[in-house]
């Protein structure tokens, strides 16, 4: 999948911010993973992307607290 559109991942009226917020988080933890394992090689892709790529196909989702909107 190229460059998935946002709407493509958001479901059930999440918002754009809660998947900015998500994104980041991820690709943070993934890089981290990355710098831990150091004798793994280097990224084949960006962390943002893979992040990205990770919330399209539905491996991670995007839970917000409702007591927050």
């Amino acid at each position: 999948m190229l460059r998935p559109a946002v709407v493509q991942i958001l479901k059930n009226n999440e918002s754009y911010y809660s998947l900015v917020l998500a994104v980041a988080k991820r690709a943070r933890q993934i890089t981290d993973e990355a710098i831990e394992n150091k004798d793994k090689p280097i990224l084949d892709e960006k962390p943002v992307k893979t992040a990205v790529d990770e919330f399209a196909s539905g491996e991670y989702k995007i839970i917000e607290d409702p007591s927050l909107r």
